[in-house]
């Protein structure tokens, strides 16, 4: 009876003390783990369970992808309650996908579970696996289906209250409404297409291997067709070719003259999105590794068998294979568009949200990654504005002093294409503009500008706003910012740091939000990695593909997955790939 008395002395314990707030405990059970975690709020409750404090804010975040977990692992401000709302209870490493694919690495070393993130806060998260279906921004309330299937029915719906909301869904695959599409191609946007994807290959290699199969059968069965010719699709092509040719026809040996990858694209070359040097790089060396590049290529429609693609000629072929992997891009999920409805955004591809990632015509809502897409506000809308704020004296006329202090302060933190724009012309500032506009107009006295002349001097300013690419590290860098945000929301309500407001009084709480691109990689397969840096400096070879295993390994969320992810490449280097169908 002792460990029961000690248990009920524990029990006992916690309930006349909530101060003891962090209790865990493990219960292994048939070599499952069971992990609870409790953390009482003391400062808000008393021990009767009344409300004695402030309540916390409530942040709940829907989506546990890249915005949504690097929003999580930043938040360091105890003062929120946030709720995690995802169908997956995990984070993906999304860029290794292909690598999961075929056994180069291993699926569960590019998840990390979100309770392993929240538990290191020092703050209350609580995480439920469910996915929402509808978002109320006139109620704050987010409407929720669980993915235990709960009820009678299978289904289980609820609702969840928030103060502020974080929206980080992602986006789902873009099947333009292509026929055939949904039914018969493998994705690769979650951890559990990529096993699907593995399970494939290896079927096809079995199944061309069994008897009473013609030689044209086996070659349907072994042609791997991949759509799209972005990174994803180009490193999925070459890690397949690795996988074949490494591993295997050393199984399979009378399948090494059968196996034929063939990559669509509608574009007129790969990686549109790289430097030119890198998608000449990649095609030749495609063509070299027997990969066969079909550019032009649009599909029309997807059988169960075959494949039909048209031409910019308007010739249509129809390839027949064995396994096709679309990856041509991404779409709006349906909780999205609904919400878009909702606020009048529903004529848009993606959420807009404003530069300090709120969303337009909502208060306390906030979108991050592939779900939306920042409006930049135009120079042009506000031209009249500017004048007006810059003009101190009223005189009608800017100097150059009057309009440098509202330039370099604010203009070009509030407008990032008024400093691209001077980059593209080779201007060292504002000040080289005015005097150009000036030079034009034949003007040699000093610098005092309308209206007028200084909308002609900023008219084409507007044609350097960019859109931000829809890739994990965008996103990655917006959770943060945002993040950042909410840790000092107070501090900045009462002592602002942006810019002034231009079409109002005083300055906006935080600076806008601004990417800073970092780079980006293309395994080619064969040890060898396309990469451009910032500078436009771009390497091709082995040593690029060494740069992309150390970045790879340090941008894990964990040191558990840095470990995984780094034994599952050794492995690989000493026994080769797995083949075997788990």
């Amino acid at each position: 009876m002792k460990p029961f008395t000690f248990f009920g002395r524990f029990s006992r314990a916690f309930h006349d003390h909530p101060s003891l707030s962090r209790i865990l405990l493990v219960s292994t059970i048939s070599g499952g783990g069971l992990i609870a975690y409790s953390e009482a709020n003391a400062s808000f409750y008393s021990n009767n369970g009344v409300e004695t404090g402030t309540r916390k804010k409530k942040v709940v975040l829907l989506g546990t992808g890249w915005a949504g977990a690097s929003f999580l692992k930043d938040l360091n401000n105890p003062s929120y309650e946030v709720q995690v709302i995802s169908p997956r209870n995990y984070f993906a490493f999304t860029p290794l996908l292909p690598s999961v694919t075929c056994g180069t690495v291993e699926a569960r070393s590019v998840v990390e579970p979100v309770r392993n993130i929240g538990r290191k806060k020092n703050l209350e998260v609580s995480f439920l696996e469910a996915e929402c279906f509808r978002i109320d921004p006139g109620s704050k309330k987010v409407y929720c289906r669980s993915k235990q299937g709960l009820d009678s029915k299978g289904k289980k719906e609820f609702d969840v209250d928030y103060d502020y909301l974080v929206i980080a869904t992602g986006a789902q695959s873009n099947t333009f409404n292509i026929p055939g599409v949904e039914e018969n191609c493998h994705f690769l946007k979650e951890v559990e297409d990529a096993q699907r994807i593995r399970r494939t290959v290896i079927d096809s290699f079995e199944k061309a291997n069994l008897p009473n199969l013609n030689e044209e059968e086996r070659k349907r069965i072994l042609h791997f067709v991949v759509v799209g010719g972005g990174p994803t699709g180009v490193e999925f092509a070459s890690e397949l070719h690795d996988f074949v040719t490494e591993d295997l026809v050393k199984l399979y040996p009378k399948a090494k003259n059968l196996v034929q990858i063939t990559l669509l694209e509608a574009a007129d070359h790969i990686l549109t999105m790289f430097d030119k040097r890198i998608t000449e790089f990649a095609e030749e060396k495609f063509s070299r590794d027997g990969i066969d590049v079909k550019l032009g290529s649009m599909v029309t429609k997807v059988n169960e068998k075959d494949i039909s693609a048209k031409t910019k000629g308007g010739e249509v072929s129809t390839i027949p294979y064995g396994m096709i992997v679309w990856s041509t891009g991404i779409g709006t999920r349906p909780v999205i568009k609904d919400f878009m409805k909702q606020i009048g955004q529903g004529n848009r591809r993606a959420l807009a949200t404003n530069e300090w990632l709120r969303v337009e015509g909502c208060d306390n809502i906030y979108a991050l990654g592939d779900c939306a897409t920042i409006n930049q506000r135009k120079v042009m809308e506000d031209i009249v504005d500017i004048f007006k704020k810059a003009d101190k004296d009223n005189s009608g006329k800017l100097t150059q002093r009057e309009f440098q202090e509202v330039i370099d302060d604010d203009i070009c933190v509030r407008y990032p294409q008024v400093e691209l724009y001077l980059k593209s012309k080779g201007m060292r500032g504002i000040a080289d503009l005015l005097k150009q506009t000036q030079a034009e107009n034949g003007s040699n006295k000093p610098i005092e500008l309308s209206i007028e002349e200084l909308t002609s001097a900023l008219c084409q300013v507007d044609s350097q706003v960019k859109f931000l690419p829809a890739t994990g590290q965008v996103a990655a860098q917006q959770g943060t910012y945002l993040a950042k945000c909410f840790d000092r929301m107070e501090e900045c309500e009462k002592n602002p740091e942006g810019p002034i407001r231009i079409r109002g009084e005083g300055r906006h709480r935080f600076r806008p939000f601004r990417y800073r691109h970092l780079g980006q990689f293309a395994p080619l397969g064969g040890e060898q990695t396309a990469a451009q840096l910032p500078g436009d400096w771009v390497s091709i070879g082995h040593s690029s593909q060494w740069l992309w295993y150390s970045v790879y390994a340090s941008k894990q969320v964990s040191w558990r997955t840095r470990v995984l992810v780094v034994s599952d490449w050794v492995r690989r280097f000493i026994f080769g790939r797995d083949s075997s169908r788990i």
